[in-house]
């Protein structure tokens, strides 16, 4: 048997509420890097791409599980941004939208793109 913990979870979620600020920026972050490890499965026989790749070895094969690991080990992280800099973004993307030029997914980018990814691989090895 394993530990003997009284959750089904593992890991548990104390331990990845303790890594971040709250529950909301844990579902965000967790389902931001899982969509990126869905999308590294799904481009493996299309060559190096620019998804990295899993940074745990997990027993689950699930890219929430797996995201959920990397959170609890500190390879996935976030940053906020500073209020002038979300201020700026927030001004850009307006102006990108009055202009047209954002897709259907236009929001998404400013989530992913505070998200961090360790870049070892942890495979090479």
């Amino acid at each position: 048997m394993a530990q003997g913990r009284n959750t089904l979870m593992d890991p548990p979620i104390e331990e990845l509420l303790d890594k971040v600020d709250s529950k909301f920026t844990l579902v965000a972050l967790g389902s931001a890097r899982a969509r990126q490890v869905n999308s590294y499965y799904k481009s493996l026989g299309e060559g190096l791409g620019k998804v990295v790749p899993p940074q745990v070895a997990s027993v689950s094969g699930k890219p929430v599980s797996i995201a959920f690991e990397e959170i609890a080990a500190g390879k996935a992280t976030y940053t906020r941004p500073d209020p002038e800099e979300e201020a700026a973004l927030a001004a850009a993307m307006a102006d990108a939208a009055e202009a047209g030029l954002l897709g259907e997914e236009g929001g998404e980018a400013e989530v992913i793109e505070a998200l961090d990814v360790g870049g070892d691989d942890p495979t090479a090895s």
